[in-house]
């Protein structure tokens, strides 16, 4: 039931709004004031407000601009019999969701009422996705390694230089490339991600420069491929070291020239995109064994990040664990577990062959399968199940 706060000197305006809305099914508080008003707007949560203009003490408009210093999400619909079009745009002007003249017409309230409603679920709604997507944004930690890659990251970020992130799978790597792009000056431009060992090695060019019609057998239209479609952002090319010999010809010529072709075609197209790699390979080994192109390394790691494994930087297990307990307790609509320390140890000392990945997974399986409080046996239990049977 939705909360409305109607704020009227005139206490038949009060009493006819409170008792038609009521009807409505909404939940009715009133004040006579502007300041009784905001004195109840700053104590409680409120769904929509209805104010009058001309009121002792504080006026509407006083009340308005308050009330949006203190809660700018609550819309706030000013109702005034004193009035006039200047005074409805000044109100507009300093937040006002809409304005009624008195005496108001009951389907325009309500219906404007509704659509507040409406607006107040969105933006708690559009908040809550923030919340989650920022938070899967963030990097936990506080060890050595984790602060030295937050401080390369804040110097490399604003350049538009190459950079090459290194290490283990599940460790992070995308994670760094989207701390880079996103504080960058190609933030608001598209980050778009290839991973280069999911795509067959015959089909990597035009996944990467686009085909035209025709091109080949299955080529039924033209395709726009990911260095166009990242044109003014970033493209991250993630486990780049599986990439074919002669895809890498072509993307180390389109970091020298800043041009592709689409495959089949012969016209060139100029790209601007800044390009991050990611690789779980020793690339100069790869090299060696000429599976990959030393002139194309040099190309992409103008920048060399290393990711550590967790097990490197086991200092973070404790951080890591509260952050994604925070976060699957919250997608399953729960309480936040405890965790005894015994139990946190356990994690710590545990060899993490998955990494942070599996980190997060295991958290998961402890949220769903202990009680209240996630214990030592329970990490013994569910985190390496099959351990007990093994020993048998």
């Amino acid at each position: 039931m939705a909360n409305i706060l109607i704020i009227d000197d005139e206490k038949s305006i009060r009493k006819t709004l409170g008792e038609i809305l009521t009807y409505e099914g909404y939940k009715i508080d009133e004040a006579a004031d502007g300041a009784e008003g905001f004195k109840m707007f700053t104590a409680k949560q409120y769904d929509a407000v209805l104010c009058d203009i001309k009121m002792p003490k504080m006026d509407g408009l006083e009340f308005l601009e308050k009330a949006k210093e203190t809660n700018p999400d609550i819309p706030i619909v000013m109702v005034s019999g004193h009035g006039n079009i200047d005074t409805a745009v000044d109100a507009v002007k300093k937040g006002a969701y809409d304005y009624i003249s008195k005496p108001p017409d009951l389907n325009r309230l309500l219906i404007t009422l509704r659509n507040a409603m409406d607006k107040t679920n969105l933006v708690a709604e559009t908040k809550r996705l923030r919340r989650k997507v920022n938070k899967t944004q963030e990097m936990i930690g506080a060890s050595g390694p984790i602060l030295k890659i937050k401080e390369t990251i804040e110097k490399v970020a604003p350049t538009d230089a190459r950079v090459l992130v290194t290490g283990e799978n599940g460790v992070g790597k995308e994670l760094v490339a989207r701390w880079i792009h996103e504080r960058s000056s190609r933030a608001s431009g598209p980050l778009v991600e290839v991973n280069c060992a999911a795509i067959p090695g015959e089909l990597i060019e035009s996944e990467l420069f686009g085909h035209e019609k025709g091109s080949f057998t299955s080529a039924v239209k033209q395709r726009i491929g990911k260095f166009e479609q990242a044109n003014g952002g970033t493209l991250f090319l993630d486990e780049i070291g599986d990439m074919s010999l002669s895809a890498q010809a072509k993307v180390l010529r389109a970091l020298q020239e800043g041009r592709i072709t689409r495959v089949g075609g012969d016209k060139e197209i100029n790209v601007d995109v800044r390009v991050i790699a990611a690789t779980n390979k020793d690339l100069l080994k790869e090299v060696e064994d000429k599976n990959f192109r030393l002139d194309l390394y040099h190309r992409l790691s103008v920048i060399l990040i290393h990711v550590p494994s967790l097990n490197d930087r086991r200092d973070d297990v404790p951080l890591l664990v509260d952050h994604f307990l925070d976060g699957v307790c919250q997608e399953y609509g729960i309480t936040k577990k405890a965790i005894d320390p015994a139990a946190l140890k356990a994690l710590e000392d545990h060899d993490w062959s998955g990494n942070i990945r599996e980190l997060r997974n295991v958290v998961e399986r402890l949220v769903i399968l202990s009680g209240k409080t996630i214990t030592a046996d329970n990490v013994e239990d569910y985190v390496v199940p099959n351990r007990k049977k093994a020993s048998i």
